[in-house]
């Protein structure tokens, strides 16, 4: 094997934590937990990227107010788009969706280019120093999953996080997004019970619409920590639904939200973990 193929990408090289967003299905709401949980680290003072590689249903750039944005590219490759930044914390966001007309537009790709594009979003973008680095990957386990992996091979990510919803038909198919984390040495950081109940908006008692303690039952059951459940937030999607692409300081607004403390709490218990930085000091 050529030793070069043995060095993590360059792109990579000043970014002390990376953490995949993994769901064994589609509609859980994965990039939801992927932008909250982003919007919290900063609002906490991390730099903070998201790579939304999710080549099926880009919606990162939606999440966070940023469609019809362009990326540029440079000598040493693709600038992510800054959502936020301050003295302390800082929040890029990188998409395939950004390449698209708009969110009508689908994706009809064969493998092989798939597997190329994969390799150009994870090689050359040029992220900069960042605390954490977010990869919002495709549902399922595809061959898409596959290059992910052995891209990142050597790059050493911290782990994944793992998005189920509590119905059992979800933590069916999480099992199985587990397993192959564990056929490619990809270490699993816990289960998010996401949709676990409902939030009225008026009086602020949580429904279990969805049941709930899914995703809880699945984790002991596997031996893996439990991060946490995300009721269903109406104020939320209110936020990102109405936010303006300009102008904006979606971080901010964030912090207010009841969600924020739910976030917070699923940070600690990663950072608990105490995974060394990717960076050498």
């Amino acid at each position: 094997m050529n030793v070069e193929s043995t060095k993590p990408p360059q792109s990579l090289r000043d970014i002390q934590h990376i953490i995949l967003i993994l769901s064994g299905k589609g509609g859980v709401g994965k990039s939801s937990v992927t932008t909250q949980t982003a919007l919290t680290l900063a609002g906490l003072g991390y730099k903070v990227g998201v790579l939304d590689i999710d080549l099926t249903g880009p919606s990162i750039p939606r999440m966070f107010g940023l469609e019809g944005h362009s990326i540029y590219q440079s000598e040493q490759g693709w600038i992510p788009v800054t959502k936020y930044e301050d003295g302390s914390g800082s929040l890029k966001v990188m998409s395939l969706g950004f390449l698209l007309n708009d969110r009508g537009s689908s994706v009809v790709w064969r493998g092989p280019k798939k597997t190329a594009m994969i390799k150009q979003f994870i090689k050359d973008v040029v992220w900069g120093e960042l605390d954490y680095l977010l990869i919002d990957t495709p549902p399922g386990t595809s061959d898409e999953h596959i290059s992910i992996a052995e891209e990142l091979r050597w790059a050493q990510p911290d782990g994944s996080i793992i998005v189920t919803t509590p119905q059992n038909v979800a933590t069916a198919d999480v099992k199985k997004e587990i397993n192959f984390c564990r056929k490619v040495n990809l270490e699993v950081l816990g289960i998010i019970e996401n949709m676990s109940g409902f939030v009225c908006p008026h009086c602020a008692e949580c429904t279990n619409i969805f049941s709930k303690g899914g995703g809880h039952k699945l984790s002991q059951d596997l031996a893996i920590d439990f991060l946490g459940s995300v009721p269903i937030d109406p104020t939320f999607v209110e936020l990102i639904e109405n936010q303006k692409t300009e102008g904006s300081n979606l971080v901010d607004l964030y912090r207010s939200q009841a969600l924020f403390p739910v976030f917070q709490d699923i940070i600690k218990a990663v950072e608990k973990k105490e995974i060394p930085s990717r960076v050498s000091n």
